[in-house]
């Protein structure tokens, strides 16, 4: 924004010296830059909503993609060893969509969970105040004949302070660690739907 000075004295009711400036003709007010871009936007919108509705896109979100459900609720989820395996189990289950039972399934998912721990933050007489907790899960999907037909690896951070208490830092631990477990279980059910998606699950 330009400075402009102070206006001129005057004399008599009428200024000395002074005519206004006429404004550029290409001048664009902020106002009317910010209609002219919300236009633009709700026209973008408009063109993707026609091109959802003709069909031209091809983008699907796998989440809420009903059809790719009769493939994930029949993965047969194994036991995980730990808390952390627990939680990690129970909530890709819920993220299937499956019962958890394994009579009736079409696959098998094997989950291998690892967890490293490692301070970040250190006092002055070397005690640690802050913990990374890392954890990793390596998971193989087979068929009903025991071949392998995908696999792969999620990881999570889980990072908790240390309290006064040292109860209050387990369960700050086990928090943390419950919510990377949750994150990785909907990183794994994201791969499994892609991978659906690709065999032509649809």
């Amino acid at each position: 924004m330009k400075a402009f000075s102070s206006p001129p004295a005057f004399a008599g009711g009428r200024a000395r010296g002074h005519s206004p400036r006429p404004r550029p003709a290409t001048a664009t007010s902020p106002i009317s830059a910010l209609r002219a871009h919300r236009g633009g936007g709700a026209a973008l919108g408009l063109g993707l909503a026609l091109c959802f509705v003709l069909g031209g896109c091809s983008f699907r979100p796998l989440y809420g993609d009903t059809r790719l459900q009769p493939q994930l609720k029949f993965i047969y989820v194994e036991p995980v060893a730990e808390r952390d395996g627990y939680e990690l189990r129970n909530t890709l289950i819920n993220l299937l969509g499956s019962d958890g039972q394994v009579r009736g399934k079409a696959y098998r998912l094997k989950m291998t969970l690892n967890e490293t721990n490692r301070g970040v933050v250190f006092r002055n007489n070397a005690s640690i105040t802050r913990y990374n907790d890392t954890l990793t899960v390596d998971y193989v999907l087979s068929d009903p004949k025991g071949q392998e037909i995908t696999k792969g690896t999620q990881s999570s951070l889980a990072s908790f302070n240390v309290a006064p208490s040292p109860y209050a830092t387990l369960a700050a631990q086990q928090d943390s660690d419950k919510r990377a477990a949750q994150d990785i279980a909907e990183r794994v059910r994201t791969d499994l739907a892609a991978f659906f998606r690709r065999r032509g699950g649809r």
